[in-house]
């Protein structure tokens, strides 16, 4: 267990923002940047990485893409081709869930 910087489950203050809302309690990254029981703090709420799992972008659901601050998984597929330039769905392609819940500090 290690505190990390929140820059490395969460990409930007934007989505860094959601999660101190509550909007997002999981991150799925193209890499592994946590690890089960690492925390990181924003704006002086810590949280706690939950469950770090791989798994492909074909195992996405719904409910993955609500925990992530879509209203579904075609807004989530939407958003993603927005932001990265270059960026293809493809159901094969693996990826990083990272969960993670506030904690009393």
């Amino acid at each position: 267990m290690a505190e990390i910087d929140p820059g490395e489950v969460l990409p930007n203050q934007h989505v860094q923002g959601m999660a101190l809302d509550g909007a997002i309690t999981q991150m799925h990254r193209g890499h592994e940047y946590a690890t089960e029981g690492d925390t990181f703090e924003i704006d002086g709420q810590r949280f706690e990485v939950t469950d770090v799992t791989h798994r492909t972008l074909g195992d996405l659901t719904d409910e993955d893409a609500r925990r992530e601050g879509s209203a579904d998984l075609a807004a989530y597929k939407e958003r993603l081709v927005r932001v990265h330039d270059e960026f293809e769905w493809d159901p094969t392609s693996e990826v990083v869930r990272h969960r993670f819940e506030p904690v009393e500090s």
